[in-house]
């Protein structure tokens, strides 16, 4: 055997070495954005939320909340201080159970330096005591809480975590959530998921949420208010929860013969994108100005406005097809909006052909033909449109354009397997425009590069509709031409999706 002689003065040096901790230089602050290029400020680097416990108390009549956030994290690099994202005023921060330094840097940044630095991979708890009313509280000049005349709301995009808890609020940071909301008895509040209990205690009732799949923070929704709430379950035992505020006056009938179909809408779209991603689904819809739906996870936010012409079942598609296309698989960077936007308008296409009010090649090429080549609409990119039309109806109709295409080009076999794959293969995740068009190539084994790039990205008007033309597109055509055009013939439901355009308003 032979034995390693070490000698003492090189012993005591290592020994030493191993008692000094990591120098101060190696820990540096977490950026203060998450690298986003449309919004730079949003979210924030250096650690990766898993889980929010809310516990909030709020007051309809004077709008005041008062919460206390717990935070729990994983840091991803050697942690000075660190960025949370929040426009209400904060007393207190712990990290770890220690008090921290706080700073508020703008209108939503909380900077927070801990104790002690935190170590890459280490967990961390992070509790914050807030208050303040959320209506008075504005970042870059708006507000994405809606004060109603019994309550407020919270519901906005790209962005409304900031009105009401602290966040790293970006969809790269994905998260689970428990929320506990007090309001006076008589009132009730609305958020995600499953309604885990519901007590009352000294004129107050508590109502606790809990939503157990990964959430974006903008996807997190209060609603508090008169509401009238109905429950079922699906026939996959899923509990179904909708709930309409009191004074929705002439709008309540048919926002109930709207949102009260979410389950038989749920149920088809399994059928389009696979098994439903969540543990609750539904709708609310509080008595708000605003005339925008939006794809809060597992319940979504409606206007009464949807609903003012009528039933507005489409609406309610679109919505509910996030759950998949936004909310299961969330954009990676907000340029990547059409994954979103593009395919929840094609359902919305699919459910008309499936009730008989025109297929969606017909709406494509009625989508087509009614807008001239020196239209605005078609110098939007859907594919990375930027910030100031990242809502731009093209995006919606554009992006559902290209979708057909792809249909037309790769046949109904491969398409319908496409929409049902992609969301499976990014569950829960984040993804890009260009994974979509690598993973629609490898399923397909087609190259479409050049077709998402017509319909994506070139700011003009592609010079054929997304398919042979149809009836529609040629009565289009030989009336430019001065020719003596057939009559297009408007598909029924074209009217009610187009009253649905803005479905987001910023």
């Amino acid at each position: 055997m032979h034995r390693r002689i070490i000698a003492p003065g090189v012993l005591a040096a290592a020994t030493l070495l191993l008692a000094i901790p990591a120098s101060a230089a190696s820990f540096t602050p977490g950026a203060p954005g998450i690298g986003d290029p449309y919004y730079p400020a949003s979210g924030n680097g250096g650690y990766d939320v898993s889980h929010y416990d809310l516990r909030l108390k709020y007051q309809p009549t004077t709008d005041l909340l008062e919460g206390t956030a717990t935070i729990l994290a994983t840091a991803k690099q050697n942690l000075s201080s660190f960025n949370l994202d929040l426009g209400l005023k904060v007393s207190e921060v712990r990290v770890n159970g220690k008090v921290a330094k706080f700073v508020k840097e703008g209108e939503q940044e909380l900077v927070v330096t801990p104790a002690a630095p935190l170590e890459k991979g280490k967990s961390l708890s992070v509790v914050v005591r807030y208050a303040g009313k959320p209506s008075e509280v504005k970042v870059g000049g708006y507000t994405a809480w809606h004060r109603t005349s019994d309550g407020g709301v919270a519901a906005q995009e790209p962005d409304s975590a900031a009105w009401w808890f602290p966040s790293n609020d970006h969809p790269l940071d994905k998260a689970t959530y428990d929320v506990s909301v007090s309001v006076p008895d008589g009132s009730t509040a609305i958020s995600n998921g499953v309604l885990q209990s519901q007590s009352s205690k000294l004129g107050w009732t508590r109502f606790a949420w809990r939503s157990n799949k990964p959430q974006a923070s903008y996807l997190a929704t209060l609603a508090v208010g008169k509401f009238d709430v109905t429950t079922d379950k699906t026939s996959s035992g899923l509990p179904v929860l909708n709930a309409y505020s009191k004074d929705l006056g002439d709008n309540d009938g048919a926002a109930r013969a709207s949102i009260e179909r979410s389950a038989e809408v749920t149920e088809w779209l399994e059928g389009v994108f696979g098994p439903y991603p969540f543990n609750a689904i539904g709708g609310y819809v509080p008595n708000v100005t605003s005339g925008y739906a939006l794809e809060t996870q597992t319940r979504p936010f409606y206007s009464p406005k949807q609903f003012a012409n009528g039933a507005n079942v489409s609406v309610v598609v679109h919505e509910l097809a996030h759950q998949w296309y936004g909310d299961s698989v969330s954009v990676h960077h907000w340029k990547d909006i059409w994954v979103n936007e593009g395919f929840a308008r094609y359902s919305q296409w699919l459910w008309s052909e499936k009730e008989g009010e025109g297929t969606a090649q017909e709406l494509a090429d009625y989508a087509y033909a009614s807008r001239t080549a020196d239209d605005p609409f078609w110098q939007v990119k859907p594919g990375d449109p930027g910030p100031d039309k990242q809502f731009d109806i093209a995006v919606y109709d554009r992006g559902a354009l290209a979708i057909q295409a792809l249909r037309n080009a790769v046949g109904d076999e491969a398409f319908f397997q496409i929409l049902k794959g992609w969301p499976k293969q990014y569950a829960y995740g984040n993804a890009k425009v260009s994974d979509f068009v690598k993973y629609a190539e490898k399923v397909s084994k087609k190259p479409l590069a050049e077709l998402f790039d017509t319909w994506l990205y070139q700011p003009e008007k592609p010079a054929a509709p997304a398919a042979a033309e149809s009836r529609i597109a040629r009565g289009y055509a030989a009336g430019a031409a001065g020719e003596r055009a057939v009559t297009p013939v408007q598909p029924k439901s074209w009217k009610k999706i187009a009253e649905t355009n803005s479905v987001h308003e910023h």
